[in-house]
């Protein structure tokens, strides 16, 4: 049993940079065509000539004969010069803006903590078509961390929408139903990536039987009844969802610590893992829009020509391990045995 796909993109991809980026980014240049690259290095990707200078390491880095073309995002702070923006989005060195509240995640210390101050930015990406990328989570202490989601979409991601009218607004990773059915509810100029794990697992698989720290990422995982939404908005065939793997990848001594860091590394497995969940749902005449048509829609680019087959294969485990400098890389493993494939020639 195969399937064909357009070539698929990753509308949501973390490479780091030096001996992790060469680590991982062979994995996502070889199932992918092109992906949204996260600017949360340290320091972060802030300006055009950070975007610039970050790409061109990433082309350095990518295997003899790789098509892969990396697109370049802003890490957005409140210091954030809105004629910057402009001007790389008219280079053609950027495709989105990433707003990270402060603290949020894995370096986002620099992130926003008021979005007012970023209104300029915001409408200037309004006016030229720019995309907003963002992190959709309050960071409130007094705010339990399964509800930071739904607590962001109304103070925070709704009325910013009301304000900055044609903002093209990217809810990555969502998590809940709470943000299913915001998405849902709205028109045109918002769309959500959703990740592998969020559609395998719950946050059971987390912490029952003992804690996995290479399942933890933030958003964290959810109740199964967020799941069960993601999986339906997923396979539905609805234009608004498409796939942003939030591959996000960590050496182990940093996972496997008492203050672990989040990042589930996905890329390895993220294809298989998805044509997995599609025929589990009995929607595998879905995984086309999800993987390979609806991103480049939302984002005004084509879909790729070339195209990839998946087959059905006996059960296999994930690939545990890759070796990055004098450590490795713990990839994502659903804790069963996966019955697909990418073809290989």
């Amino acid at each position: 049993m195969q399937i064909t796909v357009p070539r698929p993109d990753d509308w949501h991809l973390h490479l780091r940079d030096g001996e992790v980026l060469a680590a991982v980014l062979p994995d996502s240049a070889r199932d992918f065509a092109r992906a949204i690259v996260m600017p949360n290095l340290v320091p972060p990707v802030v300006t055009g000539a950070d975007a610039m200078a970050y790409r061109d390491r990433i082309l350095a880095a990518l295997p003899e004969g790789a098509d892969f073309t990396p697109l370049m995002t802003l890490y957005l702070t409140e210091t954030t010069d809105p004629a910057d923006v402009r001007a790389a989005a008219e280079a053609g060195l950027i495709s989105a803006g990433k707003l990270y509240p402060a603290g949020a995640t894995t370096n986002s210390a620099s992130g926003v903590r008021d979005v007012e101050a970023v209104l300029p930015v915001l409408e200037t990406m309004a006016e030229i078509g720019l995309p907003l990328c963002v992190h959709g989570e309050v960071t409130d202490a007094d705010i339990d961390i399964f509800d930071r989601e739904a607590v962001f979409i109304d103070r925070v991601l709704d009325p910013t929408r009301a304000r900055v009218p044609g903002l093209c607004v990217v809810m990555e990773h969502v998590t809940t139903r709470d943000g299913v059915d915001y998405v849902k509810s709205v028109g045109e100029g918002l769309a959500a990536t959703l990740t592998v794990q969020h559609l395998m697992l719950n946050r059971n698989h987390m912490l029952v039987g003992g804690i996995r720290p290479h399942y933890y990422c933030l958003p964290i995982l959810k109740r199964e009844e967020h799941r069960r939404a993601l999986r339906a908005a997923a396979t539905s065939g609805d234009g608004r969802f498409f796939l942003g793997t939030d591959s996000a990848p960590h050496v182990d001594p940093t996972k496997e610590t008492a203050c672990g860091c989040a990042g589930v590394y996905s890329a390895p497995v993220a294809l298989a893992c998805l044509a997995q969940v599609f025929e589990e749902e009995g929607a595998l005449e879905h995984l086309a829009a999800f993987v390979g048509r609806s991103g480049p829609a939302f984002y005004g680019l084509p879909v790729n020509d070339a195209q990839t087959v998946l087959e059905k294969v006996a059960p296999y485990r994930a690939e545990q391990k890759r070796a990055a400098g004098e450590t490795t890389i713990t990839g994502f493993d659903p804790g069963a045995p996966l019955t697909w494939r990418v073809a290989r020639d």
